[in-house]
C-alpha cells in the first residue's frame, strides 16, 4: 500500500471550497474547525485553509504533448474506470475545464489519460489514469 500524502491549500473562500471538494469532487469531508476543513482526497489528506487575500488570478503554463499545462497542479492518479466514471461525471457538472479529458502521448510510453481543472479559488488539478500502470514512472 502506498501511504497517504497530506496536502494544505489555502482558500479565500472556505465554504465554496468546502462544496466543491465535498459535492462536486465527492470527497468525504473529515474534521473542520470554522478556518479549515480536512477532506479524503481519493485516499489522501487535503486540507483546506481559510486565508484572506490571497485569490491567484494568474496561471502560469508549462507546454506538454500540445497543451499549456497548469503549473502547479496536484490530484491523482486512478485507475482507467474510476477516471472514465469522473470524467463523465464532470462533464455533466458542467465544469469548465482547462485541458478537456483526453488521452496524451498516445501510442508513446507513458500514454496515458488526462483532464486539468481548477477549484473556485483557481487552484488546479490534474487527474489521470493508465491503461498500463507500469508505465507511471517509465522513460
Amino acid at each position: 500500500m502506498i501511504q497517504p500524502f497530506h496536502l494544505a491549500i489555502p482558500v479565500t473562500n472556505l465554504e465554496l471550497c468546502r462544496t466543491f471538494y465535498r459535492d462536486v469532487l465527492q470527497c468525504t469531508e473529515g474534521r473542520s474547525s470554522k478556518s479549515w476543513v480536512d477532506f479524503n482526497f481519493f485516499g489522501h489528506q487535503l486540507v483546506i485553509h481559510q486565508k484572506d487575500g490571497i485569490y491567484n488570478e494568474e496561471s502560469i503554463t508549462n507546454p506538454v504533448d500540445g497543451h499549456d499545462v497548469p503549473v502547479p497542479h496536484f490530484g491523482v492518479v486512478l485507475t482507467w474506470d474510476d477516471w472514465q466514471n469522473l470524467s463523465k461525471r464532470l462533464k455533466a457538472e458542467k465544469i469548465q475545464f482547462v485541458i478537456e479529458p483526453t488521452i496524451r502521448f498516445q501510442g508513446k510510453v507513458g500514454e496515458q489519460a488526462t483532464m486539468f481543472f481548477t477549484d473556485p479559488e483557481n487552484n488546479a488539478l490534474e487527474f489521470k489514469a493508465f491503461k498500463d500502470m507500469s508505465q507511471l514512472f517509465a522513460k
